[in-house]
């Protein structure tokens, strides 16, 4: 029977992550805005890159994810992402709860957004893969 992850509270949703149980297919966009919404929310920016950056490896690990320029753990892609969910909780607020957060900001659904600051030329290379790189359309928040 398939983990339905929708149907996890928040704490549990963290510690399916945290223990990489969440399968390959329930491992979507929105799994990891929820990840990242949940680690912030505890860490804080600072200490949230380096916990997102080791849980997502470590799952990936788990789940034979192979590395290529378009798999695998994204170093710019994830802290892109983890400050526009920072900036949207620090601005507005956490919300109660992941869900109420999500309803409040639509567009951190669109897994699309980063089009907003990242030409595909600029993002999709081993060297934004690797390291983080600044957007080349426009500047994340800070």
């Amino acid at each position: 029977m398939a983990m339905d992850t929708a149907a996890m509270t928040d704490p549990e949703f963290l510690e399916a992550f945290e223990a990489c149980t969440i399968p390959h297919e329930a491992w979507n966009h929105l799994a990891h805005i929820r990840m990242a919404y949940l680690v912030l929310k505890r860490d804080g920016l600072d200490g949230a890159i380096s916990a997102v950056r080791a849980g997502i490896q470590k799952l990936n690990a788990g789940q034979n994810t192979p590395e290529a320029i378009d798999r695998g753990y994204h170093e710019t892609v994830t802290r892109a992402w983890l400050r526009l969910v920072d900036s949207a909780m620090r601005n507005h607020g956490p919300g109660e709860d992941f869900e109420a957060f999500a309803g409040q900001h639509p567009h951190l659904l669109c897994r699309t957004q980063l089009r907003v600051f990242y030409t595909r030329e600029r993002i999709m290379t081993w060297e934004a893969k690797r390291g983080f790189v600044e957007p080349d359309l426009a500047p994340l928040p800070k």
